[in-house]
């Protein structure tokens, strides 16, 4: 891990930059994400209502993320980050607001939320895009994995710092904090410079730009069966609604810090040891391999009665998704040309962040039916058939060999 930071971080002053503020946004992002479905709970004591959110997150995402991706290839990606980084931070300082009221209002909540799921499909795309302008495609290995590292460390901080300040301090000063984090992001945006002018096509319509994206990637396998198993696992494999509900038994607040935590702790450890992963060429094999892991990970989760049995193996799926996602941004920079890759990151997009919306409905509505354990296990389960159905009936993916 120290060679792959010199060798990229340190002789890439602007991927520098980029790296640390989405670090620190990234940080902020996990703080809020706990404390919304905490807030939600605490004023509803429903599961049910939890999932919604997700739900409710979901929907503008299915076409932001879309035309987001088109907006991306079109326009300055640095521009396009600092708007909607900017109001994003707004979105947090209005849920802070909402928070220090007498009664907070659920409504806000779920329409603030919203808003910013809406934003955020703005966002991903003209980050992915903007990574690839940034770097050397010799580099690709190594950005995903500090995208790994990024996305784990974060995933461990952000929560344990999140349940930390919301015992200590309540919810309003947790949306405070993301505020903060904003900031730091759109100062490091702001020094970055010699940014290359994208190279998409204006002539076209927005409707024309999307077929000729959603073209592009269903004329290749390898890229639909990363989209596909990621899904699948995030659907029916992500119990993080039922956290909440499953930290009631454990402690609170700090348990819940603890649970959101587990999986990028052994995502944290995967990425210190990922210097193997370069090497390895089939990456259509180890990411179907990796979800399959993730399932049965999870499963035993499900299945453990210890608090930090259950823990454990929450970190060992951390590890398995954190390949996963190193093999998964290696394939999509290689494969995806830089005229598509805003379009692309909209498409990948759709798979990474609604599959665990999706999944946390799918959770919340199993469990309210037949109990937090049932709903776990049964995503495990679920999660390692739709893997190999995938596997099986897209081969070019499952046999696809890295030519870098």
């Amino acid at each position: 891990m120290k060679i792959i930071f010199q060798s990229l971080l340190y002789r890439n002053a602007n991927y520098r930059l980029l790296f640390i503020g989405q670090l620190v946004s990234f940080i902020g992002t996990m703080i809020t994400g706990i404390v919304l479905p905490y807030q939600i709970y605490h004023e509803t004591q429903s599961t049910l209502m939890v999932g919604l959110l997700g739900l409710f997150q979901l929907l503008p995402l299915l076409v932001t993320a879309l035309v987001g991706g088109v907006f991306a290839d079109r326009h300055h990606r640095r521009l396009l980050l600092l708007m909607t980084e900017s109001l994003l931070a707004l979105g947090s300082l209005l849920l802070a607001w909402n928070a220090f009221l007498p009664h907070p209002s659920l409504w806000i909540i779920f329409i603030v939320a919203t808003l910013m799921s809406a934003i955020n499909g703005f966002h991903r795309p003209a980050l992915e895009s903007i990574t690839q302008q940034l770097v050397e495609k010799t580099d690709f290995p190594t950005v995903g994995v500090l995208s790994s590292f990024k996305y784990s460390f974060g995933m461990i901080a952000g929560p344990a710092l999140g349940g930390l300040i919301l015992a200590c301090f309540g919810v309003g000063i947790t949306f405070l904090v993301d505020v903060a984090t904003f900031a730091t992001s759109l100062v490091t945006l702001l020094l970055i410079t010699k940014i290359p002018a994208p190279q998409g096509k204006r002539d076209l319509s927005t409707w024309s730009s999307l077929k000729q994206g959603f073209f592009y990637a269903t004329s290749r396998q390898e890229l639909m069966g990363s989209y596909w198993v990621d899904f699948v696992a995030m659907v029916f494999g992500m119990p993080t609604a039922l956290f909440p509900v499953i930290a009631e038994s454990h402690g609170g607040a700090t348990a819940l810090g603890m649970l959101y935590s587990a999986p990028a702790v052994g995502a944290l450890l995967a990425s210190f040891w990922s210097g193997w992963a370069k090497y390895f060429k089939r990456h259509g094999m180890a990411i179907s391999g990796s979800a399959v892991l993730w399932g049965v990970a999870i499963i035993f989760f499900g299945l453990s009665s210890h608090f930090w049995i259950a823990l454990f193996f929450l970190a060992c799926a951390g590890a398995a998704d954190a390949v996963s996602g190193i093999f998964r941004s290696t394939l999509w920079n290689e494969v995806v040309e830089n005229e598509y890759r805003g379009r692309l990151a909209g498409i990948e997009m759709l798979s990474y962040l609604s599959g665990p919306k999706l999944g946390d409905t799918e959770a919340g509505l199993v469990a309210a039916l037949f109990g937090v354990t049932t709903s776990v296990v049964s995503g495990g389960v679920l999660c390692i058939a739709g893997v190999a159905i995938c596997a099986y009936f897209m081969p070019r993916f499952w046999r696809y060999k890295s030519a870098i």
